[in-house]
C-alpha cells in the first residue's frame, strides 16, 4: 500500500497533469473527451490516495508468529474439504486479501468462520451450494 501511495504521488499524478494540460490545448471545452477522461482519472487518483492515506493512518500491523492454539489474523491454515486435499490459506485484513494467492480476508465467510478454530475442529461455512465444512488440519 505504501508503495502504490507513493507511485501515485509521484508519478501518476504528474501523468495525469500532464494529460490534463495537453487536453486543454486540444480546443472546444464542451467537446473534449480528452479532458473529460484526463478529470475523471484525476478524481479517481486522488480518491485513491485519501483511500490509501486513511487506511495506511489506522493499519496495525501484526506480527507473524509461531504455531498457534487457534487461528487468528496472520495466521496459515491448513484445512481439508470432504475428501479433497489439503488447502492452505493465509488469513488476512480485508486490504490484503487475494484470494489467487491463498490470502483470505478475516471478514469473508470463511475467514469468519475459521477464527477462533483449533486443530482437529471443522468450520463450518455457508455458501450459496450449502453448508461446506472445513477441518482444521494445521495453524501456523
Amino acid at each position: 500500500m505504501q508503495r502504490e501511495l507513493e507511485y501515485l504521488r509521484t508519478t501518476k499524478r504528474q501523468e495525469v497533469a500532464k494529460r490534463l494540460h495537453d487536453a486543454l490545448g486540444e480546443g472546444e471545452l464542451l467537446e473534449n473527451a480528452e479532458l473529460e477522461d484526463a478529470r475523471n482519472e484525476q478524481s479517481f487518483v486522488e480518491g485513491r490516495i485519501v483511500w490509501l492515506e486513511r487506511a495506511l493512518a489506522s493499519a496495525v500491523l501484526i506480527e507473524e508468529q509461531g504455531p498457534r492454539e487457534t487461528v487468528g489474523i496472520g495466521s496459515r491454515v491448513t484445512v481439508a474439504e470432504g475428501s479433497g486435499p489439503p488447502e492452505t490459506y493465509h488469513l488476512v485484513g480485508s486490504a490484503e486479501a487475494d484470494p489467487t494467492k491463498g490470502k483470505v480476508s478475516n471478514e469473508s465467510p470463511l475467514g469468519r468462520a475459521l477464527l477462533g478454530c483449533r486443530v482437529g475442529e471443522t468450520a463450518e461455512v455457508n455458501a450459496p451450494a450449502g453448508v461446506l465444512a472445513f477441518k482444521i488440519v494445521s495453524i501456523e
